[in-house]
């Protein structure tokens, strides 16, 4: 997939600056493309898709309208690919640290000198960046990325794998019917026999314990074992066996996440607990010309869904015109009927 990723530093001008690449922030993209407006997108992370593409690539999302069933991935793809004819410039790994007026609009700049101006600022930065929470095991850090991993990117590293999952929430449950089928081995740890998961996914893992097709220990890790980054087994322990070992070349631990705003929380915008208060006809913040849309904004009846966050964004990019092209008429088109957007699309 062509992507036109910018190298970090340097000095840019476009016509909307989004903070975030998640799915908001792509379809977002789709909108202003529409209007004519060129954007400029900045991520932490090393390649577009957000949380979707970091937590959960080849999970199943039900609830796109349209598509029965679509992975974070797919979704990814298919939105990047839906925004292709507009030509928006990604700036990947990198934070936007500092937001302060140019002109007549804004200049972000970001932690690797990166600065970009633009008439419009749209923060779609879902919860903010995002930390694993880590287990307090001692040196876990050495197996990171080689035997221990704190998301699933790609299922089929841990084929043929013995894999322990450790948590007890939807992520954990989740991957553990997932990875069940293609793992030699698989087992589930909990410090506690409850969950905070779906009742649905709890009787499945308890059925393919039942059936012996997977093992479930009530217990905390005490202690990872192996050499050079090579897991071999984990310590476990418990009231009733105390400590124990058992084999492991895989371990994901899913104890949540942390969300922070970071910079974002000091862009001088209005906040509430976290979140960016925004008003229901633009989605603009209480600073003009500065918008926010997705997870990280909140308003009376907010659902946090991709779904909304699509409504978001087309209302958003109708007011962004009218900020960037203060001197046109906004004619609302459709892409049904129009044979303008058409040609845009490369479709006519």
């Amino acid at each position: 997939m062509t992507t036109n990723v910018a190298p970090a530093g340097g000095q840019h001008k476009t016509d909307v600056v989004i903070i975030g690449a998640g799915p908001i922030a792509l379809f977002a993209v789709f909108e202003l493309g529409l209007l004519d407006l060129k954007a400029h997108l900045v991520d932490i992370l090393d390649r577009a898709g957000g949380q979707c593409a970091e937590l959960y690539p080849e999970k199943p999302i039900y609830d796109i309208p349209g598509i029965v069933e679509v992975t974070g991935q797919g979704l990814t793809d298919r939105l990047m690919d839906q925004i292709k004819p507009f030509g928006p410039t990604f700036h990947f790994s990198q934070m936007a640290e500092s937001l302060e007026k140019a002109g007549d609009g804004w200049r972000v700049t970001t932690d690797a000198g990166t600065q970009i101006e633009a008439r419009v600022v749209v923060i779609a930065a879902g919860g903010g960046s995002f930390t694993p929470k880590k287990p307090p095991i001692p040196g876990i850090e050495a197996y990171e990325n080689e035997s221990v991993f704190y998301a699933v990117r790609k299922m089929d590293r841990f084929r043929d794998k013995v894999v322990v999952i450790a948590g007890g929430g939807d992520s954990a449950l989740d991957w553990t019917l997932n990875l069940q089928p293609i793992a030699k081995k698989l087992l589930l740890v909990h410090h506690r026999d409850g969950f905070r998961a779906s009742p649905d996914s709890v009787n499945k893992m308890r059925a393919l314990v039942a059936d012996r097709k997977m093992e479930f220990h009530i217990a905390s890790i005490k202690a990872l074992h192996g050499a050079n980054q090579k897991l071999e087994g984990l310590t476990l322990s418990n009231k009733e066996r105390g400590d124990y070992r058992v084999d492991a070349e895989m371990l994901l631990p899913f104890f949540g996440l942390t969300m922070k705003l970071g910079p974002v929380a000091n862009f001088g915008i209005g906040l509430h607990e976290n979140l960016i208060p925004v008003d229901t006809e633009k989605f603009e913040t209480s600073t003009k010309s500065i918008f926010a849309i997705g997870d990280i904004n909140t308003y009376p009846g907010k659902l946090k869904l991709i779904l909304s966050g699509f409504h978001e964004g087309a209302l958003m990019a109708q007011q962004a015109f009218r900020y960037c092209r203060p001197d046109e008429k906004l004619r609302f088109q459709y892409t049904t009927s129009s044979s303008s957007l058409q040609k845009k699309l490369g479709v006519a």
